[in-house]
C-alpha cells in the first residue's frame, strides 16, 4: 500500500467533529461507526483549550514568571512575604543590624550589601508617600475622634522610626563605601543621610574624607566647615581639617610648580621661534609628525638663553638602499661631514661604496626640487637658504653614493611629479 493511502485512511480515521468532542464522546468515523478514540490533550493544552488569548493572558499575569504588574499582585506579594517577615522597618531593622554585625568585624563588602538592602526598603516606604501626597487633597477637618488621632500619630511615630533607620543605613553604608575606596559613592550616600537630617555630623565627616581622597579640597573643606559648625570639638572633624589644610598646601605647591613649568616652557617656545625667525630658518607641521620621544629642535646648550645654538634632530636617508640613520641632535654650527665622519663606514653598505668621499648629498626645496648640499658647509648656511625648510622638527638629508646619483635622481624626479599629479 502507497504511503498517500495510509495517510488519507489515517485521516479519515482521526477526523473529529465538534459535536462529538463536546459532548465528550468517542470519535466516529464518515460512516457513524465508533472508532479508537484520538489522543488525549496535554495537560499545557488541555488548560488553554477553548480559551481566548485574553483569557489566557490573564492567567499568564497571576504568575511570578509572567507577570507585569509587580505591585497589585497578590502572589508576589506572598513570595516577599515568605522571604521576609514583618513590617517595613522591622525587615530594614533587621538588614541594618545584620550589616552592623559585619561592619564591626570589617566585613566592609558584605556589611554593605546589607545596609544597601535596608535602604531600598524603606527608600521604597518614602517614594510610596511621596507619590501619595503628590496626588492626595487636604483633608477638608483633621480627625475628630479619639482613636482616629492615636492612628495618625502611631503612624508618624512609624514614619519617624523609618527615617531614622534610613538615615542610620545610609551613613553607615557610606562608612563602607570610605574602605572600599568608593569615594564617589561615599559622598553621594552621605547626601542621601543629610537629606533625612541636616545636621548628622558623621556625613559630614565621611564626605569630607571621600571628597579628600579625591583631592577636592574646597568641597571637602566646606563639607568639614558645616560638620564643625554643628559640632565644634569633634575630634574626627578636626582631624580632617588638619589633613586638608596639609593636602592643600601640598597640592598649592605642585600647582604652582607645574604652572612654572608650563610658563618656562611658553617662554622656551617663545625664543625658539624668534632664533628660527632671526635665523631666516622655515619650518612647517603636518598633520601628522613622527613620534621622536625627546628628540626635538631647541637652543643649546641653554634653552632659556637667547644667545645659545639652535639644534636640530637630522634624518639621514639612503635611498640606493632603503636604509637611514636618525641623529638626534644636529647643531647648527656643525656640518654633514662631521657626522659622516662618525656613520661612515656604514655595517650594511658595499665595500667602497659609503664614504665621505664617494657620496654625494641632497635636500628637497620648498617649491618642489632638490638642490645639492656641500658636505662641509654648516648646517645654519644651509637652512637659512630660502630654498629648503624643516618638516616637523626635522632635517631630512638623501645620501646617495656617486655612482648611483643620475638614476636616483631621475627615479626621485618622476616620483615627485606623479604625486603631485604632473
Amino acid at each position: 500500500m502507497h504511503i498517500e493511502e495510509i495517510t488519507d485512511e489515517l485521516a479519515a480515521k482521526l477526523q473529529v467533529s465538534p459535536d462529538s468532542q463536546q459532548d465528550g464522546l468517542k470519535d466516529r468515523s464518515d460512516d457513524g461507526k465508533p472508532v479508537a478514540a484520538g489522543p488525549e490533550l496535554s495537560p499545557g493544552r488541555a488548560m488553554t483549550h477553548r480559551k481566548t488569548v485574553d483569557e489566557v493572558y490573564a492567567e499568564l499575569k497571576q504568575s511570578p514568571f509572567f507577570m507585569t504588574d509587580l505591585e497589585e499582585n497578590d502572589e508576589t506579594e506572598a513570595l516577599k512575604a515568605m522571604a521576609y517577615e514583618g513590617s517595613p522597618l522591622e525587615v530594614a531593622s533587621d538588614f541594618k543590624n545584620k550589616g552592623n554585625e559585619c561592619f564591626k568585624v570589617k566585613g566592609w563588602w558584605d556589611a554593605k550589601e546589607f545596609y544597601t538592602k535596608a535602604i531600598l526598603v524603606l527608600a521604597a516606604e518614602e517614594r510610596k508617600r511621596a507619590a501619595v501626597a503628590k496626588g492626595k487633597t487636604p483633608p477638608a477637618a483633621p480627625p475628630t475622634t479619639s482613636g482616629a488621632e492615636e492612628e495618625v500619630v502611631g503612624e508618624e511615630e512609624e514614619i519617624q522610626e523609618q527615617r531614622k533607620v534610613l538615615e542610620a543605613s545610609y551613613v553607615n553604608r557610606a562608612a563602607c563605601q570610605l574602605e572600599l575606596k568608593n569615594y564617589r559613592s561615599c559622598w553621594l550616600d552621605c547626601a542621601g543621610a543629610l537629606r533625612l537630617n541636616p545636621r548628622n555630623v558623621k556625613a559630614f565627616y565621611r564626605s569630607a574624607r571621600a571628597l579628600l581622597a579625591v583631592d577636592r579640597i574646597a568641597e571637602a573643606d566646606d563639607a568639614c566647615t558645616r560638620g564643625l559648625a554643628l559640632d565644634e570639638q569633634n575630634a574626627s572633624l578636626k582631624a580632617v581639617a588638619r589633613d586638608i589644610l596639609k593636602r592643600n598646601e601640598l597640592v598649592t605647591a605642585k600647582q604652582r610648580k607645574d604652572d612654572e613649568c608650563a610658563a618656562r616652557e611658553k617662554r622656551r617656545e617663545a625664543l625658539l621661534k624668534a632664533a628660527l625667525q632671526a635665523r631666516n630658518i622655515t619650518t612647517r607641521t603636518t598633520e601628522k609628525p613622527p613620534e621622536m620621544e625627546d628628540a626635538k629642535v631647541q637652543l643649546v646648550p641653554d634653552p632659556d638663553d637667547p644667545r645659545s645654538a639652535v639644534s636640530f634632530p637630522a634624518l639621514l636617508l639612503y635611498p640606493a638602499d632603503y636604509e637611514t640613520d636618525f641623529i638626534k641632535a644636529f647643531n647648527e654650527t656643525e656640518t654633514l661631514a662631521d657626522h659622516l665622519g662618525y656613520v661612515f663606514p656604514l655595517p650594511w653598505g658595499q665595500k667602497g661604496d659609503y664614504t665621505l668621499a664617494n657620496v654625494e648629498c641632497y635636500m628637497d626645496t620648498i617649491s618642489g626640487g632638490i638642490i645639492k648640499v656641500g658636505k662641509k658647509v654648516s648646517l645654519l648656511k644651509l637652512l637659512s637658504s630660502n630654498n629648503v625648510e624643516v618638516i616637523d622638527e626635522v632635517v631630512r638629508l638623501f645620501v646617495v653614493p656617486k655612482a648611483k646619483v643620475e638614476g636616483w635622481l631621475k627615479g626621485h624626479k618622476e616620483e615627485k611629479a606623479k604625486r603631485m599629479g604632473r
